[in-house]
């Protein structure tokens, strides 16, 4: 949003999207503490392979739910309204997972929290984007992704430590329980600091101007970026919503003259799916089960997650200096191309693999060289697709259409998440590793195309001249 004639308040827009992107931080730890935890689970509810895939991605169901719910309610109820239940579900998530007696009573606070993830997924992008100026909202809609990343590696620390310090993920811990259940009681201390904290920031102006609170949208658009700019804004706003002034739903997505879906949803569709089809929450999810099944120790391969972990900050800080400077687009064609190869190799090294003791062992240094070039994969995939999907996604659409956007965008990408998520253990030992990221590297170089055709880039432009 331009500041022209006022002067922005960073110091207060860097609050309040602070207390946004702890969304992410929660996005990340809730979806990275399954990661170190599968032992225990297996152990505990006696599970199958299949059963501990349906454990790890069923959050992933309540995720594409709640993308989905959020990115409606959120036009109905309000932005900040549906993060902080999102807050609260997350508090009831990390308890209930931690005490669930039974696979399927964890399954169920899994689906539990895979909601306030969903929501958060999509709503504290749009909220950023709806709240900074356009020429940082690049920058600072990014800091969600390293939130993300952070909330992922607290996750991988945290349990570290536990597992670590009780001797493994399944030894009894404090109060003689097991440290697989306190590495989800972990997730209390976050979530009561996100629901706490979000109670102090402003609901999105332009929300409050689809609800025709006018003079509420201009007092808090006059504090962000100046005095005398708030009755401007609101203006633009106005003039940028649908020309009947209807307030916003989901038949807007169809285009009142081809009776099809808009363009531009699909294009938010592909770029949701794709962000997952190149594997990886396979990382995320499965990256100590995989080094593990590739020679590592628990001990290594839990290290490996923090390594991986911090990569990816360090990736996302870079994207952060390059994405308003460069623009979205070329960062995904350059994540894309880096991806396909860098996938590629990690396929060709477990080709080179053979079966010893029901363990794929990895010749000479292949096993050096597979880690190297996961690591680089996931070094592209956070200086582009991990934090760019989400900026296009929070700024692409009319503001018309950006609450139902998000929301069928949103549950596509965790629709798409949970295939392959759930998939994982299943491809790996039916068709090889070899074969499963050979999949993941077709998807990436797929999507470089897909983003070459479909992407339009929107750097620097302002929100009301989105069009779709």
């Amino acid at each position: 949003m331009s500041a022209d004639g006022g002067k922005v308040n960073m110091a207060f827009i860097a609050a309040i999207v602070a207390v946004a992107t702890i969304g992410g931080f929660m996005f990340g730890y809730d979806s990275g503490v399954i990661n170190g935890t599968q032992e225990g689970l297996e152990s505990a509810f006696n599970l199958s392979k299949l059963g501990t895939g349906l454990n790890v991605g069923a959050i992933l169901i309540g995720c594409a739910v709640g993308a989905f719910a959020a990115g409606r309610l959120a036009d109905v109820w309000g932005r900040r309204a549906v993060m902080i239940i999102s807050a609260l579900l997350f508090l009831v998530s990390a308890i209930g997972t931690g005490a669930a007696d039974s696979s399927l009573v964890f399954i169920a606070f899994r689906l539990i929290g895979g909601l306030g993830v969903g929501a958060a997924s999509v709503l504290c992008p749009v909220y950023i984007s709806e709240v900074t100026p356009a020429n940082i909202r690049g920058r600072l809609s990014s800091v969600q992704q390293i939130m993300i990343i952070t909330g992922l590696t607290g996750a991988f620390v945290a349990n570290y430590i536990l597992a670590h310090t009780a001797g493994s993920s399944t030894a009894a811990f404090w109060l003689g329980l097991p440290a697989w259940r306190w590495m989800f009681w972990m997730q209390t201390i976050p979530a009561a600091i996100f629901f706490f904290s979000l109670l102090t920031i402003p609901e999105s102006p332009r929300y409050l101007v689809a609800k025709g609170k006018d003079a509420e949208a201009s007092a808090i658009l006059s504090r962000l970026f100046g005095e005398g700019q708030g009755d401007k804004k609101v203006a633009e706003i106005r003039a940028s919503l649908a020309a009947d002034h209807h307030k916003p739903r989901m038949s807007d997505l169809i285009d009142p003259i081809t009776r099809k879906l808009r363009p531009i949803v699909w294009t938010g569709i592909g770029l949701a799916v794709f962000q997952q089809l190149v594997g990886i929450n396979i990382v995320f999810y499965y990256g100590s089960v995989l080094w593990q099944s590739v020679g590592f120790s628990e001990d290594d391969s839990l290290k490996i997650n923090i390594l991986s972990g911090s990569l990816s900050i360090l990736a996302c800080l870079l994207a952060i200096a390059l994405i308003d400077r460069i623009g979205r687009k070329p960062l995904l064609l350059i994540g894309s191309a880096g991806m396909a190869v860098t996938l590629g190799l990690v396929g060709f090294c477990f080709f080179q693999g053979a079966m010893v003791n029901g363990a794929l062992s990895l010749p000479g240094q292949f096993g050096l060289i597979a880690l190297i070039a996961a690591n680089a994969y996931v070094v592209f995939f956070n200086l582009s697709w991990g934090p760019v999907m989400w900026v296009m996604l929070g700024e692409m659409f009319p503001n018309q259409i950006r609450g139902s956007g998000l929301a069928v965008a949103g549950f596509a990408q965790w629709m798409a998440n949970f295939a392959i998520s759930v998939s994982f253990p299943a491809m790996a030992a039916g068709l090889g590793l070899p074969v499963t990221y050979g999949f993941y590297a077709l998807s990436a170089l797929i999507s470089f195309f897909f983003v070459q055709k479909m992407v339009r880039e929107t750097r620097g432009a302002e929100l009301e001249d989105m069009q779709g």
